[in-house]
């Protein structure tokens, strides 16, 4: 009642206006159909009331529309990008193929060809058209559906704030939002945002990934012919594709050459530039974006996991995607790795398909500054995500030789109780008897059983006295279990970890340690004979040489250098390895050629090795068999890997390390 009493006075003064305002109908002083039709005065009020109200409703809707906090999924979410060591792209990772680009790293050809195409006046409109809004909610009223009518702006505010709903509620949210993201952002990073979120076809979002999937190149490549076809892809993928079929071809040639007008019309392509483009770019037929499988699942494996750590990324992080990720991993290696093992498969597929079913082959190679170039994993991730290249699952066997003897030399031995150690070389002798009893400074060695442990070379062949190095060479176990029993199973396990193993593969600390019963993977054993190759230096295997994200540096701990064993043990283990390289393939390599490796076997018969290096590159095969179907327990080989004269280990290793020159 106060309100009213308050108001009294001014309705009293409107009042008089208000019943001017009012039809009297009929209309008093006109005659025939005139009685009927309102003043010009009516007509005037009743405009003016409904532009007041429309035009209060607008100002209400604009105040109290927010800018969603929260962007949609799809406009967040790229994918990550790996690359080979020489900077052609491996593999992708993630659900939406996108990679987001800076503005001033497009060229402003391809600016200018999505604007003539989509919003000319892009740069000096407000953010809505709307003249094309009142035509788009038109044809929604009279036809039920929405088309044309956008600006940029409000084209980037549905990709990454709303929904592709075709609704006036959908629409009129969307020119709200684009009003005020139009004074908040500046043109430009609408512009970019823009560029990065729509949708091109092919599976991909942005241009960054369209130029690639249409033209295989990166958007800072596109020229202005090539833009305006991506360009003309804004208005429908589906139809302009000219892959896809002859009336889209059509369709293409035709909006294309209006783009390229278009631009000529607005001032930005000159007639001559344009007169240069007079045939429809074709692009490629279709996406040659890698997707990962079989192979370059191991290797996205191995990258992802290292980049994480090196760049203390969460998973979370990385599965937002927008990172570029360049490995080691050579591809050409790679070809040639996974090559020669399809063809060891096959192999043995036809002589013991029974072997063949459960058989597994572990290979890596690494430089000897520690970049991982190539492994196999296994047949294919999709089918078997246990990568044979980075599993400690079988016995390294004698193939772990050559680190009880670098922890002889580097740290010498204790043969008797309260003794100095004394230092041993390649030409110290030992007994290579087998079944000889192993002592330590206090005597015989007993095992829990109460039994003195002895050692035994294959085929129970007994060598007399013999030096360390021929030892090695001939891999004759006794020497060494006894070497590794006077030099400390301490120092072997650490001298072991120094070069490159890793603590949890190592065997218990007994005799056995050094006839090796512990379990590295390849790429640990290859990183181990990598570390001898470099003269004593180890460094820690890794995959991933740099990673940015959307064109920006990532800081990444990349491991350093540190001294393994002295540069002279590790010529001499170095030597060693030569001669038995040399005396098991004597034709192999030329005579200059500084190539080294060894043959490992596992005492029951459960795996087989070949480690060795040549030109700076070391490389590990293990060959083993496993039912992963009912245990990890590997099962005997049977003639999987051959024999002494055809090792199917070495011949992969040889393979893979293609001409030893």
């Amino acid at each position: 009642m106060r309100i009213v009493t308050l108001l009294a006075p001014l309705i009293a003064r409107l009042a008089p206006f208000a019943r001017r305002l009012r039809p009297r109908y009929p209309r008093p002083g006109r005659t025939g159909w005139r009685r009927w039709v309102p003043s010009c005065r009516q007509w005037l009020g009743v405009v003016s009331t409904a532009v007041g109200l429309t035009g209060l409703f607008l100002a209400v809707a604009y105040a109290v529309t927010d800018i969603p906090e929260d962007l949609n999924a799809y406009a967040t979410q790229q994918d990550n990008v790996y690359f080979w060591s020489d900077g052609t792209p491996m593999a992708r990772t993630g659900w939406v193929q996108r990679q987001a680009m800076r503005l001033k790293d497009i060229p402003e050809d391809v600016r200018w060809a999505v604007l003539a195409a989509e919003n000319e006046s892009f740069y000096s409109d407000p953010g809505v058209s709307f003249k094309g809004l009142t035509r788009a909610l038109w044809r929604t009223v009279g036809q039920g559906d929405t088309q044309g009518g956008s600006t940029i702006t409000q084209q980037y505010v549905k990709n990454v704030y709303l929904n592709q709903d075709q609704t006036v509620s959908r629409k009129f949210t969307e020119a709200m939002i684009a009003l005020k993201l139009d004074n908040r952002l500046s043109k430009d990073e609408i512009l970019e945002g823009y560029l990065n979120t729509s949708w091109f076809g092919r599976g991909t979002y942005g241009i960054q990934r369209a130029a690639q999937a249409y033209y295989g190149k990166d958007a800072n490549e596109l020229n202005a012919s090539q833009a305006a076809f991506l360009a003309s892809l804004l208005k429908g993928a589906g139809l302009y594709d000219p892959t896809l079929s002859a009336a889209n071809h059509h369709r293409a040639v035709e909006r294309w050459n209006w783009i390229l007008d278009r631009m000529v019309k607005i001032g930005r392509l000159s007639p001559s530039e344009r007169a240069g483009y007079r045939t429809f770019p074709e692009p490629l037929k279709q996406n040659p974006l890698y997707d990962t499988g079989q192979q370059s699942d191991y290797l996205v494996e191995l990258a992802s996991q290292y980049a994480k750590k090196a760049g203390h990324l969460s998973d979370r992080q990385f599965d937002l995607g927008g990172y570029q990720i360049y490995t080691t991993f050579d591809r050409k290696r790679e070809a040639a790795l996974d090559d020669v093992v399809t063809k060891a498969r096959k192999k043995v597929r036809q002589t013991d398909p029974d072997a063949a079913a459960t058989a597994h082959y572990g290979v890596a190679s690494l430089a000897t500054d520690g970049r991982i170039l190539a492994v196999y994993g296994g047949p294919d991730h999709r089918k078997q995500g246990y990568n044979e290249s980075n599993a400690g699952t079988v016995p390294a066997g004698s193939a772990f030789l050559p680190f009880v003897y670098a922890a002889g030399l580097e740290h010498g031995v204790v043969r008797r109780r309260d003794a100095p150690r004394e230092k041993v070389t390649p030409r110290s002798l030992y007994n290579g008897d087998d079944g000889v009893p192993v002592s330590t400074p206090e005597g015989p060695y007993w095992n829990r059983s109460g039994k003195k442990v002895t050692a035994h070379n294959d085929g129970r062949k007994s060598w007399g006295r013999i030096t360390l190095r021929e030892a090695l060479a001939k891999s004759v176990n006794t020497p060494f279990m006894q070497l590794g029993m006077d030099t400390g199973l301490d120092k072997v396990k650490q001298t072991s970890q120094a070069a490159g193993l890793l603590s949890s593969s190592m065997g218990p600390q007994v005799p056995a340690l050094s006839l090796g019963s512990s379990t590295p993977s390849a790429i640990r054993m290859a990183s181990g004979y990598a570390t001898f190759a470099a003269a004593g230096q180890h460094v820690e295997p890794y995959s991933v040489r740099r990673v940015t994200r959307n064109g920006s540096a990532v800081r990444l701990d990349l491991p350093d250098a540190h001294r393994a064993v002295s540069a002279q043990v590790a010529g001499e283990v170095t030597q060693a390895l030569a001669d038995s390289f040399r005396s098991a393939h004597p034709d192999a390599a030329p005579a200059a050629a500084a190539v080294s490796g060894k043959a490992g076997i596992v005492a029951d018969d459960t795996a087989a090795w070949y480690v060795g290096t040549a030109r700076a590159v070391s490389t590990a095969v293990v060959v083993y068999r496993m039912d992963l179907a009912k245990s990890l327990e590997p099962l005997p080989l049977k003639g999987l890997a051959g024999t002494a004269a055809d090792s199917a280990p070495y011949d992969i290793w040889a393979g893979a390390m293609g001409p030893l020159r």
